[in-house]
């Protein structure tokens, strides 16, 4: 699954998925992660938009709900995805970086 597939809303995804990568969260605590991991910003709105969309594509699925809260996980097809988006991400700026070095 290529995120680009996910229109506007890429960024937010991955930043969501990254989140998942490391357990299961609920929404509250996704923007929390996201900030402290990242120092973006995601607020509410942004949020479970792009949860509904993530999860529309089979990114991640919701959870029974915890104390009023519903928490998400990474599906397999989802951390597959992630994994791809890193790697590709890593190759970007490793050869952005061996460019600038020769400045």
């Amino acid at each position: 699954m290529n995120l680009s597939e996910l229109g506007r809303l890429a960024e937010p995804a991955l930043l969501i998925m990254a989140s998942l990568a490391g357990g299961p969260k609920h929404g509250y605590a996704m923007m929390e992660d996201i900030e402290k991991m990242t120092g973006v910003h995601i607020g509410p709105g942004t949020l479970y938009g792009a949860l509904a969309r993530i999860e529309e594509q089979g990114l991640i699925e919701g959870l029974p709900p915890v104390q009023r809260r519903r928490p998400y996980r990474l599906t397999a097809v989802g951390q597959q995805a992630l994994l791809e988006q890193l790697k590709s991400m890593e190759q970007f700026a490793s050869a952005g970086l061996q460019r600038l070095a020769t400045l």
